[in-house]
């Protein structure tokens, strides 16, 4: 091994931690459903509101739906696109299309128009899943592509307690059913028969997930049955996720996040999993409770929400166990404020689509370090059988303590882009992923995540990352975000320019922030100017839009930015 590289589960450190120093061979996830209906069929698996489905019955769905898919068309390798928030419905696609030896394309059920017709161009899948409501605009914006059809389903089935604050009035009533493209009226006619026995391999892709990378149009990273499961038996391990704990969906499931150590964990790690569609502050803290989760993880946008909601109290989280935080970096102040509200400590958590999820953690019952210089918060060590290094521009690989360019090796790396073979080189030069992501590794494994590499500000000659100076503006008690660009500057090259949205109920001005951040930053880091706007543009998954800041004009459309 050469010096300076990271492995996770190799160092004495790192067994202490609670990580094995074993990787055996996870599998596939068709093999670990498998071998939980046959060990447990009796247990719970799906919950939605005031409906359980238990293993076995959310098998024999699973099995219908599979058979259906058969009937149209679906067979090992090909693609179908689920277009859906999270609900049931979208872990039953998931198992029928993994039974099949098919591919789950996920899409997000926001895409509309050219952005959900350039993905599915892409991937050309032979069916798409939506919502009912949306079977007719899926349609027509998937005219003339590869997509033979379209199923809908009904967000207020598998539950009868029509939450108002989930449900319209409308949407809660009896849908009319469509028996040809509804998909549980498809699926109940297909009670009984059994799926086609496909063998999946390990290197079979399981997922499709598509991501903006650095540059260019999106692309599609596969994410293979045996990535997946090597994050999933790995971050459950970590997380000391056991059998019979609740997890509970707030992650969305078309992000990677969301489909990997939300979805994909809970169903192969004989834990229960907690739907209550898309995001609301309220009905999420209320199923905390209710459902006594033990385990979570989602954007730092939701547990934001969390906090500036009057809402939710501490009680909301009696029974958890772990939190974690991914997507984006933490700021310090962040994790010290919720602890001090909810009486729990967010721990951050590190990966991309191209690594399906999760690459580096902080283990639970250890706060993470905060690095001396840039005043970051670390987003953990590496998971076991991850090896982390930090490269400089010429991938010459540099000393602990170093900042450059982050490299990720591991079995939850991606062999490669859906038909971009150079692409897939240029990223992934010999296995090797080079992330984007400016970092440093100290000596005892701890990663520290700088910026984005592309994000970085030059002023009159001096680097400035982002995050140092939102990093700031968050230990303002008014401040709720914070995201800060560079701007044009004809003398300076670049100077540093702040976005700031405000906590309910404050009323500061920009010349205070400003100060506030003066009095804690060398010069050429003060943000010259600060704007107050009353929510910061982000993408779908939650994650702040700097591109919109910096260059409003040439922007792409929230929806077309797909996340990393």
């Amino acid at each position: 091994m050469s010096a300076g590289a990271v492995p996770s589960a190799a160092s004495d450190e790192g067994a202490a931690d609670g990580l094995s120093r074993e990787v055996p061979d996870p599998g596939t996830l068709v093999q670990a459903w498998h071998d939980r209906v046959e060990h447990e069929p009796d247990a719970p698996a799906l919950v939605y509101f005031d409906t359980t489905l238990s293993v076995g019955e959310a098998d024999a769905l699973a099995n219908a739906l599979a058979a259906a898919l058969a009937d149209r068309g679906v067979g090992h390798g090909e693609r179908v696109g689920i277009h859906l928030q999270n609900i049931p419905q979208y872990a039953l696609v998931l198992l029928a299309l993994w039974k099949l030896g098919a591919i789950a394309l996920l899409l997000n059920p926001m895409y509309r128009g050219r952005e959900l017709r350039e993905l599915v161009s892409d991937a050309e899948p032979v069916g798409v899943i939506t919502t009912d409501r949306d079977v007719r605009q899926v349609r027509a914006d998937l005219e003339g592509t590869t997509v033979g059809w379209v199923l809908g389903t009904a967000e207020s089935d598998l539950q009868s307690r029509n939450d108002s604050r989930v449900f319209k009035a409308d949407a809660a009533a009896a849908p009319v059913r469509d028996r040809r493209t509804d998909l549980l009226t498809v699926a109940n006619e297909y009670i009984g028969r059994k799926s086609p026995r496909v063998p999946v391999r390990g290197d079979d892709v399981a997922l499709l997930a598509y991501t903006s990378g650095t540059t260019g149009p999106p692309k599609g990273a596969m994410n293979s049955h045996a990535n997946v499961r090597a994050v999933t038996t790995r971050f459950a391990e970590l997380a000391s996720i056991t059998p019979g704990d609740v997890v509970f969906a707030l992650a969305p499931l078309f992000h990677i996040t969301g489909a990997v150590v939300i979805g994909a964990l809970a169903l192969t790690e004989r834990t229960s999993l907690v739907f209550t569609g898309r995001f609301d502050t309220e009905v999420a803290v209320d199923a905390l409770s209710e459902h006594r989760v033990t385990y979570t993880i989602g954007s730092i946008t939701a547990f934001n929400a969390m906090m500036n909601s009057e809402y939710a109290t501490a009680a909301h989280f009696s029974t958890i166990k772990t939190l974690f935080s991914g997507g984006a970096p933490v700021p310090p102040s962040t994790v010290a404020r919720f602890r001090e509200r909810f009486g729990h400590y967010l721990h951050n958590a590190y990966g991309m689509t191209e690594t399906s999820s999760a690459v580096t953690a902080v283990p639970p019952g250890t706060n993470a370090p905060v690095d001396p210089d840039s005043g970051t918060l670390s987003i953990g060590k590496p998971l076991p059988g991850v090896t982390v290094e930090v490269v400089d521009a010429e991938a010459n690989l540099l000393p602990a303590g170093s900042q450059g360019e982050l490299v990720v090796t591991g079995p939850q790396v991606i062999r490669g882009y859906w038909r971009k073979p150079e692409e897939s080189a240029a990223a992934l030069p010999g296995g090797r992923l080079r992330t984007g992501d400016s970092a440093i590794v100290d000596a005892r494994g701890w990663v520290y995540l700088v910026d984005r590499i592309k994000d970085q500000i030059n002023v009159s000659g001096y680097k400035v990352w982002p995050r140092e100076v939102e990093d700031v503006l968050y230990e303002h008690p008014a401040v709720l975000e914070a995201a800060v660009v560079g701007r044009p500057d004809e003398y300076q090259g670049e100077s540093v320019a702040a976005f700031v949205s405000l906590k309910a109920g404050y009323d500061v001005g920009a010349d205070e922030l400003i100060s506030f951040a003066r009095e804690r930053l060398a010069p050429y880091k003060r943000p010259r100017e600060l704007e107050i706007i009353a929510e910061l543009p982000k993408t779908h998954t939650g994650k702040i839009r700097r591109l919109a800041l910096r260059q409003p004009d040439e922007a792409p459309d929230e929806a077309s930015a797909a996340p990393r």
